[in-house]
């Protein structure tokens, strides 16, 4: 029982999460008559905008080749097509009820957003067939109430600002292009990390320079410091020995004067000795 009551839950959890995959699951044993009604079930189901996992289904696509084929070709409108290619191919195609309509439509709204940010009313309400702006303003609340896209209604500039829509099946023709798209950006994306490396490079280096730089005026200023400190330690002497030094020289100065003097007025009563005895 745990087990049944597991798997139960894990169904209902993926059931949850991909809206189609309970209609999916069911395509594989309907044929004829009841995968019509499953066509015409997913059509109108909520919360289901996307039908290319459905499509190719074997018994699905055994429509396409049948007198049936109205069923297959409408699933694959509603897989890649858009409302105003519905009201050109009606006779091709089944009539549809007012919530497969509007669900046509919330999907038109959403091809077009991937073609541009900013749709115009008017465009709006050409794609769409729509004569009413109230109407048409109403069904792009009742598009972002469930999800289809997120923006915002700009009424004085008469256009719906697109800040994200759902991703709409691919057409296998159109993968060339978006693998080509997709090369571009990691074209791109690598340029940027190369420049980004380069940067990154550059701003290392710039820091180690600085870093030696700092170390080298370090290392001069403690230089400096140990060579000021050095000779003040030299000049560094106690005022009594200068000032003794001082009165030392200024002694023996005077000395020498007085002897020189001396020598002097000895030298002068000498010769005048010596005049005199003569």
């Amino acid at each position: 029982m745990t087990s049944d009551k597991a798997d139960k839950n894990a169904s209902s959890s993926t059931s949850s999460n991909n809206p189609l995959e309970q209609f999916v699951l069911l395509a594989k044993s309907a044929k004829g008559a009841a995968a019509m009604e499953l066509i015409r079930q997913v059509l109108a189901a909520p919360g289901v905008h996307v039908f290319g996992e459905l499509l190719d289904m074997p018994n699905i696509k055994e429509l396409e080749n049948g007198p049936n084929i109205n069923y297959y070709r409408t699933l694959r409108l509603f897989a890649y097509g858009t409302y105003r290619q519905y009201l050109e191919n009606k006779d091709q195609l089944l009539d549809l009820n007012v919530a497969e309509k509007k669900k046509l439509q919330h999907l038109t709204i959403v091809t077009l957003a991937t073609k541009m940010k900013c749709i115009p009313y008017s465009v709006l309400l050409q794609e769409l067939d729509m004569k009413n702006v109230r109407d048409l303003e109403d069904l792009i609340i009742e598009a972002i109430y469930a999800d289809v896209i997120h923006g915002k209604l700009d009424q004085k500039n008469s256009q719906l600002e697109v800040d994200y829509a759902i991703g709409r099946d691919t057409q296998s023709n159109v993968l060339g292009c978006i693998v080509d798209t997709l090369q571009e950006w990691c074209d791109s994306c690598e340029t940027v990390l190369r420049c980004v490396e380069q940067q990154i490079n550059r701003a290392n280096a710039e820091k180690n320079r600085a870093l030696k730089h700092k170390e080298a005026v370090e290392t001069e200023v403690i230089n400096i410091k140990k060579t000021l400190k050095a000779q003040t330690q030299d000049s560094d002497e106690p005022m009594d020995t200068r000032r003794l030094d001082l009165d030392s020289r200024e002694a023996i100065a005077q000395g020498g004067d007085k002897m020189k003097k001396s020598i002097k007025a000895k030298s002068l009563r000498s010769s005048s000795k010596f005049w005199q005895s003569k």
